[in-house]
């Protein structure tokens, strides 16, 4: 498949790594930042551009994947009639294309992607278009970078979106919380990694709701109160470690 790629974050990048791998041509990465721009492109082998008004005009496939806020402003450039055109937002409805080609359609990443990681990790797509045939070539394109494909249409993408906020960002905040409060108490966090890890590794043979483990679970709210009053100087975790605390022991 022949792609022009718009963007060069940790998306743009992640992709543009995988489809390379995968035997796709990058023909051209389209970005403002020359020198990520210049950075990217001789990774793949990519003609780059920093004029979108010079886009090039035959590739297969027209990637946006820039934050959610630019999209529109990328779409008000582009005139691309007919050629396949998506963006990789979990948040944005596929609409948000329409004005830019006849073909359009999304095909989000369910990962939390970084391009200064050197492997590639294991990216869930959720596909979907303006029509049952961009649905079907998206999920062909897909299935040559994931054995992990999905259709959704842009009420249960923003869903899905909204529980990947939960389980990603919002815990990774919390290991931030920790991680501050380990290190003013001079502690080592990476102390606690095998239990993350462990926590996370049992999703995959039980229900969360099966291996909830703690203080508040057991009611043990004697071991609550010390840790409330071990935070009395950290009101953030504080905050955080009652509402959870609480929410446990009504669920």
């Amino acid at each position: 498949m022949d792609v022009v790629m718009i963007g060069t974050g940790n998306v743009a990048t992640v992709l543009c790594k995988l489809m390379y791998k995968n035997g796709h041509r990058i023909k051209q990465i389209v970005g403002r930042d020359a020198e990520k721009l210049t950075q990217l492109a001789t990774l793949v082998q990519a003609e780059s551009c920093m004029n979108i008004a010079n886009i090039r005009l035959d590739a297969n496939i027209y990637i946006i994947a820039v934050i959610d806020d630019a999209v529109a402003n990328v779409v008000n450039e582009l005139h691309l009639r007919d050629k396949l055109l998506i963006h990789t937002a979990g948040s944005l409805s596929k609409q948000v294309l329409q004005k830019a080609s006849s073909n359009y359609g999304v095909m989000w990443p369910l990962q939390t992607l970084r391009k200064e990681t050197e492997h590639l990790p294991e990216i869930p797509f959720i596909v979907d278009g303006n029509s049952e045939l961009v649905v079907n070539k998206l999920q062909e394109f897909a299935k040559t970078l994931s054995n992990k494909c999905f259709v959704a249409n842009d009420e249960a993408r923003i869903k899905l979106h909204l529980g990947a906020v939960v389980v990603s960002n919002f815990t990774n905040h919390l290991f931030a919380l920790a991680d501050d409060f380990y290190k003013k108490e001079l502690l080592n966090f990476k102390l606690l990694l095998p239990l993350i890890n462990e926590t996370v590794l049992r999703l995959a043979n039980y229900a969360p709701n099966d291996v909830q483990t703690g203080p508040a679970i057991r009611g043990d709210f004697e071991t609550i109160e010390k840790h409330l009053t071990l935070l009395n100087d950290y009101p953030q975790l504080q905050q955080f470690y009652e509402a959870f605390s609480k929410s446990i022991a009504q669920k």
